[in-house]
């Protein structure tokens, strides 16, 4: 277990048009947080240094366009390492208004992954070839599902990110593979310890896109923070919002609780970034 003893935050502001000022200008260079970044970890892209009457027009990697935004007044953008992105070298780019494009290498580094029996619940059928058989499938439409909660790239958050709980004890970190059967799921989020009833705020301003119960992942709240930025909350044991309504960074989401295949009263925290499930306590550290 990890105690977090700080909520830790993260500032952005998204400005209408993003041009350099004319004035003061520097060699344009891009900059990468974290510096040494692994699968299954946010990256925050940067462009540092200013080009007279120019824009960021577009940041992209390995060829793929991201949402530009400003963060402490520079365009950036977030990208979302898979969790099995193969290791190697990355070019990012920067594409200027004017046609300059700025261009860096970036290197994942392999994560090491560790393997841990999964049980099934008797509420779910318990330990048999049929459950695990009826988990992987349920399993498969409920991500589908969640995968196709894509957003736009329209921003709804304000001022900083927070974690869900007032207290923040991780039980199970993410990145690890759970082996049930002949089936092995991959751990793509953060557990936090919470007993049943703990209040779960929202990490930021949003739209709320799913407020419903699944099967396996129990009663989920989905927030959409815009720019490609998502935020789930899953196994509560009672929801309370709706569908479509605009949150407030710290608003009450639901309570705590062990809907789903959850064995034990606890908060499965995930944060995806176009659709990609990052390591939600790097994401956090990423701008602290």
């Amino acid at each position: 277990m990890r105690l977090i003893l700080s909520i830790l935050a993260v500032s952005f502001s998204v400005p209408a048009f993003l041009v350099f000022p004319a004035s003061s200008l520097a060699e344009p260079e891009l900059v990468f947080l974290p510096e040494a970044v692994k699968q299954g970890e946010p990256l925050m892209i940067t462009v540092k240094g200013r080009l007279e009457n120019n824009s960021v027009k577009k940041i992209s990697f390995g060829g793929e366009a991201f949402p530009v935004f400003y963060y402490k007044s520079k365009p950036a953008a977030l990208v979302g390492l898979d969790l099995n992105k193969k290791p190697g070298e990355y070019e990012i780019a920067a594409e200027f208004s004017d046609g300059f494009v700025l261009r860096k290498k970036v290197a994942i580094a392999e994560r090491k992954k560790v393997e841990a029996p999964l049980g099934i619940p008797q509420k779910l059928g318990g330990n048999t070839v049929q459950s695990q058989n009826k988990l992987a499938a349920t399993l498969a439409l409920e991500n589908k599902n969640l995968a196709e909660m894509r957003t736009g790239k329209k921003s709804f958050w304000t001022g900083s990110f927070r974690f869900p709980l007032q207290e923040n004890i991780i039980t199970d970190d993410y990145g690890y593979s759970r082996k049930t059967g002949a089936y092995t799921i991959a751990h793509k989020g953060t557990d936090f310890r919470a007993q049943e009833g703990t209040p779960v705020m929202a990490m930021n301003r949003g739209v709320v896109r799913a407020a419903r119960e699944y099967r396996n992942y129990g009663k989920t709240v989905v927030v959409d923070h815009g720019l490609g930025l998502m935020t789930l909350y899953m196994h509560l044991s009672e929801i309370k919002v709706n569908e479509g309504e605009l949150v407030q960074r710290g608003q009450l989401l639901g309570l705590s609780g062990r809907t789903g295949y959850a064995e034990f009263p606890h908060l499965h925290l995930s944060v995806k970034i176009n659709g990609v499930s990052v390591d939600p306590v790097k994401f956090v550290e990423l701008f602290y």
